[in-house]
């Protein structure tokens, strides 16, 4: 076997990605001939621009999902000799090469960066999600009631958001905070939000049905809360709730600190945007008509207000998937909080910075992948902004 030229690597490198490409094909294969059934995603490939968003965050969603295929090499395997090697080195057994090279302690980079694809996907989506369930808990009672409770709020909001969010970093992630436990208390507070807006949410629809809304309830306060409490418990740490044998769901405190931190910088945001939203809402007629009926506050809230507001909630929620995929960058790049080995996207730029100049593809590679996702966020964002102005 001899190393490959510029071509042959190209063309190894898109084969390896098969996983992908036929999930993206499936998936518009499926949606387009049903899209005038599917509301707002179905109008979105009506948009060029929403398409192209589309295709690009699927590819990596597909390429997260199918990580351990798509990999050529393990993400910790050295290979001695392969140290910095460029693209398409064969390697000394003969058996495959790297194919976007290998970094400075020998490991391919291109199944690093695969596997990092599987980082960003698996925590800045569910971050967003509790940071927006969060924010709309709190911002839509603001909104709606003013008064001191939207003083307090708002003050609390603008507190946090005052404060530089890389310090805030640094000082979750330095071994003295750590072992006070506040990152786990931290996160007590904030994983019970998606619960809590869980429970009001049907609380307030089936209300005037209360068998069917209590065995509802029930189910949720079940499962749901088990889950909060094996996700937020961790034995050997300040929250140990849950004896290791019913903790079915561990979450490294690298991870948590990282999970928590973007958490604590966008809610406040999603706060502020569900107010402002909130108070242009709660004036219209159809909500003095919800009040004339004798609904509830939170009825009025949750089921009049939220679903005339969604049109820039999830704008922004595809946004902020953007921001936060670049804000775990930046805690990879400055060694925040994910542990050395990660092959995170952050984590491998800035060990490939320091050989830049001779070796530039271990920065290179996850710094292009790392774009192309905020890429296709931002695409897909502007298509649904265009189609949401429709309605």
């Amino acid at each position: 076997m001899e190393d490959l030229g510029t071509w042959e690597i190209i063309f190894r490198v898109l084969g390896r990605f098969w996983p992908a490409w036929i999930g993206v094909v499936a998936v518009f294969a499926v949606s387009i001939p049903f899209r005038r059934r599917l509301g707002l995603y179905g109008r979105l490939f009506d948009s060029r621009i929403a398409m192209a968003g589309l295709a690009i965050v699927l590819f990596w969603l597909f390429t997260a999902l199918f990580a351990e295929t798509i990999a050529t090499h393990g993400v910790l395997q050295q290979v001695s000799g392969m140290g910095n090697k460029p693209p398409g080195t064969v390697t000394p057994d003969g058996a495959g090469w790297y194919l976007l090279g290998g970094d400075h302690l020998a490991r391919d980079v291109f199944s690093r960066m695969i596997a990092g694809s599987r980082t960003v996907i698996v925590i800045a989506p569910f971050a967003t999600a509790v940071a927006f369930m969060m924010g709309i808990t709190l911002g839509l009672p603001a909104g709606y009631y003013g008064g001191r409770l939207d003083t307090t709020l708002s003050f609390a909001a603008n507190l946090v958001l005052a404060f530089p969010v890389i310090l805030l970093f640094y000082l979750l992630v330095t071994p003295e905070i750590v072992d006070t436990g506040l990152p786990q208390y931290l996160a007590l507070v904030m994983f019970l939000f998606p619960l809590l807006f869980v429970v009001v949410l049907i609380n307030s629809r089936w209300r005037v049905t209360p068998a069917f809304r209590t065995k509802a309830l029930a189910a949720i306060l079940a499962a749901g809360g088990y889950f909060y409490l094996t996700l937020v418990s961790e034995p050997g740490t300040a929250v140990a709730i849950l004896p290791g044998a019913l903790d079915l769901i561990s979450m490294p405190s690298n991870i948590l600190i990282v999970f928590v931190s973007v958490v604590f910088v966008n809610s406040p945001t999603v706060f502020r945007i569900v107010r402002g939203l909130t108070l242009d809402i709660k004036t219209r007629d159809y909500v003095a008509a919800a009040k004339t009926r004798g609904e509830r506050p939170w009825y009025i809230m949750l089921w009049e207000i939220l679903p005339n507001i969604r049109g820039p909630l999830i704008v922004d929620f595809c946004l902020r998937i953007g921001y936060t995929t670049i804000l775990l960058g930046t805690l990879g790049f400055f060694g925040l909080g994910l542990s050395p080995e990660s092959p995170d996207w952050g984590s491998t730029i800035n060990s490939g910075r320091r050989l830049l100049t001779f070796v530039p593809f271990p920065a290179i590679v996850p710094a292009v992948a790392l774009m192309s996702l905020v890429l296709g966020l931002n695409l897909l964002a502007d298509g649904l902004r265009e189609e949401s102005l429709r309605d």
